[in-house]
């Protein structure tokens, strides 16, 4: 396995790389992807957002600043970066933490503490009695989400982790209860409410709307919100299995026929991120779920991602993303968010040679030269399957350098190492080790 001066020399390479790709309109910008053969982008609408856009680049500028002081070149990306977000939160009408306000609110606690409160205010200005309503684009302009990435229980998260109001958490938390259909085993959750098609893990569905009404449960003193948190977990056992490889939730609910892989590992859809939910649950005091214990349950989730070989390439359409939201990254991530979280010695080293096994792979798979490192990532169904390199915190080259720069961290300094958290996680580690200030549970 790589050292940490390893790790900590391919971040900074991927991050040279991905701040050369910055460009300037009204603030700065990225890129996507990086096509050296296809004209040059314009700006996307979506260019401020935590999933593509800048507000993701604050957040491995915060992961940078833990390692060294930023030279003059960053520490004006870091200025420009918060202006930009700074006017957008006060001109956004998109309250959703990936796309819209939470995530600028995200982006600027990290580089500008205090200055997310515009964002937060509109956050809170723009809730309806039936959540938050997306602005657009189509096709869900006008309808009320209740996932992380685009609807209440991402809004529900930030409001919490920032500090915000009680009143807009439980209101926000109502809206959750009132969108749940209720199953022979719990609760479920659409990311459109009461939708045929389910997205059952973290990022779309029942994991991650669970999470956030075991955290908000958990922060105002409200049972009624852990136990229906525990009513979805209780439905994700029973359409998931559990056996000697783990537990996993399928993909999609009923399946789809567009996805290669009718079950998978990843942040967005697979074990590692409803991983989060029983952390969530454990920090609420939960000791089991469907008589399993919920600490247990949470390592079964990890086992499973080993167990099907992560992050080996075994097939077409298996591990093809290094990524945040969809591969490499994410899952290590996570896996150093248990290790710096776990009680067990034993198990603690498990889950770190385990990260260790992500941070290798990406060590591995980088595309590396003067110009620093990218990675490319797989779609097979298309013709070259080799996609160009991304830049963004979720699907590139800014997500998986922050990653690597953690990992040395880590090993660096042990399981005190400070933590870089965010809204969608900051319950999965120790208060203490949070650089944010995010409340205590």
């Amino acid at each position: 396995m790589s050292d940490a001066a390893t790790y900590r020399d391919l971040a900074e390479a991927g991050w040279s790389w991905t701040l050369d790709q910055v460009r300037d309109d009204d603030g700065p910008w990225l890129p996507e992807s990086v096509d050296e053969e296809a004209p040059q982008a314009a700006a996307a609408w979506d260019r401020d957002g935590l999933y593509i856009g800048i507000s993701g680049t604050a957040l491995l500028l915060a992961e940078l600043a833990q390692h060294r002081p930023f030279t003059e070149r960053e520490q004006r990306l870091a200025d420009g970066v918060v202006a930009r977000l700074g006017r957008r939160s006060r001109t956004s009408d998109d309250p959703s933490l990936y796309e819209g306000l939470a995530g600028i609110a995200t982006g600027l606690r990290h580089l500008a503490p205090g200055a997310e409160q515009d964002a937060m205010r509109r956050i809170g200005e723009s809730r309806t009695p039936a959540g938050w309503a997306l602005p657009g684009p189509a096709p869900y302009a006008g309808t009320v989400l209740t996932d992380i990435i685009g609807g209440t229980a991402g809004i529900v998260l930030t409001v919490l982790w920032t500090g915000g109001a009680a009143d807009l958490v439980s209101a926000g938390c109502d809206a959750l209860l009132d969108d749940a259909d209720e199953t022979e085993a719990g609760l479920d959750w659409g990311m459109v409410p009461h939708a045929v098609s389910r997205g059952p893990n973290f990022a779309h569905g029942t994991a991650g709307i669970a999470s956030a009404l075991a955290v908000a449960g958990t922060a105002l003193g409200r049972p009624d919100l852990v136990a229906a948190a525990v009513r979805g977990a209780e439905h994700l056992l029973s359409v998931g299995q559990l056996d000697e490889h783990g537990f996993v939730v399928p993909h999609t609910i009923p399946p789809s026929r567009r996805e290669v892989e009718s079950v998978t590992y990843t942040w967005c859809h697979g074990p590692a991120g409803t991983s989060q939910l029983f952390a969530a649950l454990a920090r609420a005091g939960v000791a089991e779920v469907g008589g399993y214990p919920t600490a247990w349950l949470r390592q079964r989730c990890f086992d499973a991602i080993l167990d099907a070989g992560v992050p080996q390439r075994l097939r077409p359409g298996f591990w093809d993303n290094d990524g945040r939201c969809c591969g490499t990254a994410g899952v290590g991530d996570i896996l150093l968010d248990a290790y710096q979280d776990a009680a067990d010695h034993e198990q603690a080293g498990w889950l770190l040679e385990a990260a260790r096994k992500m941070a290798d792979a990406l060590v591995e798979r980088a595309d590396r030269d003067d110009a620093g490192a990218r990675w490319r990532f797989i779609e097979y169904r298309i013709a070259p399957p080799l996609l160009p390199p991304g830049t963004s915190w979720m699907q590139g080259s800014a997500g998986i350098a922050a990653f690597l720069f953690r990992m040395a961290r880590v090993l660096e300094q042990g399981r005190a190492a400070p933590v870089v958290d965010r809204p969608d996680q900051w319950w999965a580690v120790p208060r203490e080790l949070t650089t944010s200030g995010a409340p205590p549970l």
